[in-house]
């Protein structure tokens, strides 16, 4: 069996020597993909199995705008069946099928909630027909459920399940299930299997114009944001998947018959699981959308809000205003209230919707559109998380029908991820595994639950380096092979990419990381090279970060949150 591809450093130098040559040597890609959320790494993925050559560049870390900040959840949209859209909620039920069952099951995995009911006889009948419906249409999608099947709940059994509830504000509750994953890490493992199927992929390779030969489109300028260096790529195609940034994008080439998205900010917190008990997540109604208390590991995550933001779009900030009114719903319904003492981690996102009629971004569809503005560019848009692969194959199909050959298919539907192959197998061989690894069993299963079968990898560092065994100051839960694996196969540059999206320390730990990067620097720094002064630079940076994170969530407002979160630039190589 094959190696598989690994994200490293010298894995990079050769994608950029590969992207470089199309600017020089005549040859160009089939495809060039800008944007390294889920939706371009789901469209790598999805030209390079149709055996396209393929290029893919991220401006800055894979997965570091929206797609490591959403509610990491693999949802159908309950909600959406109540505004009529059954057509969403189907692709979204298929998707969440595929993700549990065959792309992504050591990722993906179901999550229990609970629907609390708080008025007697009419709103139960009115829940159930909607779960009920959700149920049906995922079973109806032919991809295998993944989930059981909902269950209704009297009071006694609800605060059986979740003993923190306040009693007097329910009257019993369905019992459904949907499912979660760490965001973040799907978009690495998407990019890294499509890298080893042949794509060449670079992260911190921004796109600072486009090539044009009259009206086409051609190719990209592209500046390595580590040395500063400028070359050209061209391709037969290009894709903008830049999401939220749709529109600066599409402005380097046209302004006619642009698509236009509006970003709509979402925040979560963080609080220990030991705050209040409950053995589910819950779903609770709120004046204008819903709010979830979702079950991670040894946490909760309570989110979201939904309100516009019109400032920085790479760093968005939170506002003390938006933790009180989600600390204020969530105190509605448990009986010892939480405080901001309570909430450990904090992290803000910006959701890509397609701009519409509405003045409420809460109100703006969720659907996706694909366009092609100008001969040689194809544009997608809005959409969620869920339904990337259906985005990503259709951005993919609309990109491919200017081609001068007949290019198969998408069959990402029957592609799994990297760690996917074998998981199963090594999850019932995990107490084996950790005896070999003289690790405790506990630590096997997290790196399964991160890594599927890959997880033999880290392992294998840790053999080689006992001293990597240990786990991280202030991050019991993440060891230090973690950070080298990130390193060497998983594409990350700086001490930000391992705490915030390799592991998410950054929101799961007290200190957020703080202890921890020091340590995290000093592990990356013979395999990026850095001499003691970057190294050194990185931890401070990551320190002032974290600093202006706390202080932009003390704000008021977005404007004051902004400028305090904006205080700390992101952070460039010396020379």
């Amino acid at each position: 069996m094959s190696t598989p591809a690994a994200l490293s450093p010298e894995s990079r130098g050769e994608a950029l020597s590969a992207l470089r040559a199309t600017g020089t040597s005549g040859r160009e890609l089939d495809v060039l993909i800008v944007g390294g959320g889920v939706v371009g790494a789901g469209a790598a993925l999805d030209a390079v199995t149709r055996g396209l050559d393929v290029g893919i560049v991220e401006a800055r870390d894979w997965a570091s705008g929206t797609s490591s900040r959403s509610s990491k959840l693999i949802h159908g949209g309950l909600r959406y069946l109540e505004m009529l859209d059954f057509g969403l909620v189907r692709e979204a039920l298929q998707e969440r099928g595929l993700l549990l069952q065959r792309i992504a099951p050591h990722l993906v995995r179901p999550v229990p909630f609970l629907y609390p009911l708080t008025k007697r006889f009419v709103e139960r009948p009115y829940v159930a027909a909607g779960v009920a419906l959700y149920d049906a249409l995922s079973v109806a999608t032919g991809q295998g459920r993944g989930v059981p099947f909902h269950k209704h709940l009297s009071r006694h059994g609800t605060l059986r399940a979740a003993p923190s509830l306040k009693k007097e504000s329910l009257v019993g509750s369905i019992r459904y299930y949907d499912a979660q994953v760490d965001d973040a890490r799907l978009v690495v493992n998407l990019v890294r299997t499509a890298a080893d199927y042949g794509a060449h992929a670079a992260n911190r390779l921004k796109v600072i114009k486009f090539l044009r030969e009259g009206e086409r489109v051609v190719g990209a300028r592209v500046q390595d944001q580590d040395d500063g260096a400028e070359f050209d790529i061209r391709a037969r195609q290009i894709v903008n998947a830049t999401g939220v940034w749709t529109d600066e994008t599409q402005a380097m080439v046209t302004d006619r018959g642009q698509l236009k998205v509006r970003a709509s900010k979402g925040i979560h917190l963080v609080v220990p699981r030991d705050r209040f008990q409950s053995t589910v997540g819950l779903i609770l109604r709120t004046e204008k959308s819903v709010l979830f208390v979702i079950p991670w590991g040894r946490h909760w995550i309570i989110g979201t809000t939904d309100t516009e933001w019109n400032l920085d779009k790479a760093h968005p900030a939170a506002t003390a205003k938006d933790i009180d009114y989600l600390l204020d719903h969530v105190n509605q319904v448990l009986t010892t209230p939480l405080t901001r003492e309570d909430v450990e981690g904090v992290y803000a996102g910006l959701r890509p919707l397609l701009a519409g009629e509405s003045d409420s971004t809460a109100k703006l569809s969720r659907e996706h559109v694909v366009a092609h503005p100008v001969p040689g560019l194809v544009v997608v848009a809005g959409g969620k998380y869920t339904t990337y692969r259906v985005m990503a194959r259709d951005a993919v199909d609309e990109a491919v029908r200017a081609l001068d050959e007949r290019v198969p298919p998408s069959c990402t539907e029957s592609v799994p991820l990297l760690g996917a192959p074998g998981f199963k197998a090594k999850w019932n061989k995990r107490s084996r595994l950790a005896s070999r690894a003289g690790v405790h069993v506990a630590r096997v299963e997290h790196l399964l639950n991160r890594y599927g079968s890959l997880a033999e990898e880290v392992l294998a560092l840790i053999a080689a380096d006992p001293q990597l065994a240990e786990p991280l100051p202030g991050a019991d839960d993440y060891l230090r092979a973690e950070v080298v694996y990130a390193v060497t196969h998983e594409g990350a540059r700086h001490v930000d990419d391992v705490l915030t999206r390799r592991t998410r320390i950054s929101i799961e730990a007290w200190d957020r990381g703080v202890s921890a990067a020091p340590v995290v620097a000093g592990l990356m720094a013979p395999l990026l090279g850095w001499a003691d002064e970057q190294r050194d630079r990185e931890t401070k940076y990551y320190l002032a970060r974290v600093d202006a994170e706390r202080l932009s969530q003390e704000q008021p407002d977005d404007a004051a949150a902004d400028t305090a979160r904006m205080a700390v630039e992101d952070i460039v190589p010396l020379g």
